[in-house]
């Protein structure tokens, strides 16, 4: 078993849709999904130790900064995983109360599945925490219990996403150097519920070309999958303009989210590169091969947004960032 002493800490990776086929709306309300995921180099932490108390407890702080507080009760995701991982380990081993502390650097409510990823990193750190025994199958059904982008963080690199999220397909690795990604967030939370809402209920919101998403993420994933070479990222990068595209719930988003289309627009008439968005939103993406082309990226846009060229949907800044795909060297068998 584990040293109580001992901490546990996790990353929760940031996850990017290069594409998001909605296929249609099942009879639980959820809607059925194809969609090729990739983590990122973006990531919260999550901090574990034994707890004071009897109960679970959580510490939600804005970055490093201790001072920075946030109220753990929006943050549901971690304690609902550490619950989830006791019910699969059982009895069988000493699942004690836990604190955790959760830095947070992905925004919120902003298409990343930031609270899915501390889900799975609940998960995760808890079963160590406890030195419990866990087998893939029951780590999943903790994980698909949890919510539904959160199985995708057990793959642990881009995959494939089915159903509503429960079931997952490993792809293989991006050759080589990882490919730089562009975040653009406006401070504006956009509800996924909602954005589904509108997508069902409203013509404006349906893909301009009913299936074509589709078609797009069969190919990538095909091209991922085995049986083809290993994909390098200047060749990913190549593909944006159709990847950018590949996403069906854009015009639901532009519809919840004033503004979203204009600033999506103004991104990329200034880095004269297609300009993707990431799940629901409202996050925007830009591919680059490598991260120094993000970077540059990066610095003009937060140029662009202090000198008033740029505009964002909400009253605070908007949060800009430079990462990159996190991509193991594997292919899938």
């Amino acid at each position: 078993m584990t040293d109580r002493l001992t901490p546990v800490v996790r990353l929760a990776p940031a996850k990017l849709n290069l594409t998001l086929a909605v296929l249609g709306r099942r009879r639980d309300g959820f809607h059925d999904l194809h969609s090729v995921m990739v983590p990122l180099a973006l990531a919260d932490r999550l901090s574990f130790a034994p707890a004071a108390g009897r109960v679970d407890s959580l510490h939600v702080t804005e970055g490093p900064d201790a001072n920075a507080t946030l109220d753990p009760a929006g943050f549901g995701s971690v304690l609902h995983g550490i619950a989830e991982a006791r019910r699969v380990v059982g009895r069988g081993a000493d699942t004690y109360p836990l604190a955790v502390r959760l830095e947070k650097r992905i925004p919120v409510a902003a298409g990343l599945a930031g609270g899915s990823s501390d889900g799975a990193a609940a998960i995760d750190g808890a079963i160590e925490a406890w030195g419990a025994d866990v087998d893939a199958s029951d780590r999943l059904r903790a994980a698909a219990a949890t919510g539904s982008d959160v199985p995708f963080f057990l793959a642990g690199g881009p995959a494939l996403v089915e159903g509503r999220g429960e079931r997952v397909s490993p792809l293989g690795g991006i050759a080589d150097e990882p490919p730089g990604v562009l975040l653009v967030t406006p401070a504006v939370a956009a509800s996924t519920k909602e954005i589904f809402a509108v997508l069902d209920g409203d013509p404006a919101a349906a893909p301009p070309y009913r299936g074509a998403t589709r078609i797009t993420s069969e190919h990538l994933a095909a091209e991922l999958g085995p049986g083809y070479p290993a994909m390098d990222a200047a060749t990913l990068a190549s593909r944006a303009g159709v990847l950018a595209v590949a996403n069906d719930l854009v015009r639901a988003a532009d519809i919840v989210v004033p503004g979203l289309r204009d600033l999506r627009r103004a991104l990329s008439r200034l880095l004269g590169a297609p300009i993707g968005q990431s799940g629901s939103g409202p996050t925007l993406w830009a591919l680059y091969p490598a991260q120094n082309g993000a970077e540059a990226a990066a610095l003009r846009v937060r140029e662009a947004f202090s000198n008033g060229d740029l505009r964002a949907p909400g009253t605070d800044a908007a949060f800009v960032a430079a990462t990159t795909i996190v991509s193991p060297a594997r292919r899938p068998e």
